[in-house]
């Protein structure tokens, strides 16, 4: 395949929904193959509704979504998940599958029939349950683990996946500091030369270290797309956020962010 063709282009995507909420505005962008990119913005600016327009969740109301040149509107739900996989947030519901059964899940676009694996997708599940460190919890039920080892076996099940392009939302939300950086490592382990992975996340200083682009958005449009050194400012963040911080680079050349002030209306 042609290297110029971005795995991910996004073209003038507008969503709408049916209350009047206009949750995207003519947002283009693309990225390229083997990056980690964080999506970044307040709460309500139109990162999770742009990643469910991009895995068919959602119905675009104007503009297009290409993989590889290819638009997904046209294309089966069975289709796009051989292209793209989702990491929730968390898990809503589990019911009561083990660790095993939640990653083989991550499978199904490839099964021949309704109801049997093969042997190939089995030991893929197998050695994918390994690479990320839950083998030895494969028959305990979902429910039962911590929130980092949901959250491992949900990368895990996207993985599995073989997808060109990984959508992650919100990966470290509930985690503590220790399991933010493993998570993240791990995410940034797994970008190769043939897929992306996209991140939503609203620690910017997270992003900054790991990613090597982020696209920035604010009430539903593009603010800025580009490596985090040259588009994480001062002035972006007081933009985007309304929150005056400090923007620097630590002893390990890697970019921080620290909020300062915000600034409270008096009704």
């Amino acid at each position: 395949m042609d290297d110029e063709v971005p795995l991910l282009e996004v073209r003038h995507l507008d969503k709408v929904y049916e209350n009047g909420y206009h949750a995207d505005r003519d947002v283009s962008f693309s990225i390229p193959s083997g990056k980690l990119v964080g999506l970044i913005g307040p709460n309500g600016c139109g990162k999770t509704t742009m990643m469910r327009c991009i895995n068919k969740m959602h119905m675009l109301t104007s503009g297009d979504i290409l993989i590889d040149g290819e638009s997904v509107i046209p294309k089966t739900p069975t289709e796009v998940a051989k292209l793209v996989s989702n990491v929730p947030a968390e898990m809503t519901a589990s019911f009561g599958l083990t660790v095993f059964e939640t990653v083989m899940l991550g499978r199904y676009p490839y099964l021949q029939n309704m109801w049997w694996e093969t042997d190939e997708d089995e030991t893929l599940v197998e050695e994918t349950l390994k690479k990320f460190g839950v083998h030895h919890l494969q028959d305990r039920a979902l429910n039962m683990l911590s929130s980092g080892e949901q959250q491992r076996v949900l990368i895990a099940k996207a993985y599995v996946q073989e997808p060109r392009l990984m959508l992650v939302d919100e990966p470290t939300s509930h985690l503590d500091m220790k399991f933010k950086l493993e998570v993240m490592e791990y995410l940034k382990a797994m970008v190769k030369k043939d897929m992306t992975i996209l991140v939503a996340e609203h620690d910017i200083s997270l992003m900054a270290r790991y990613c090597d682009l982020c696209v920035i958005m604010k009430k539903g449009e593009l603010v800025a797309i580009g490596e985090p050194k040259k588009v994480i400012t001062p002035e972006l963040i007081k933009d985007v956020y309304d929150v005056e911080a400090s923007v620097g680079i630590d002893n390990e050349g890697d970019l921080y962010v620290l909020p300062k002030r915000v600034k409270i209306e008096q009704e």
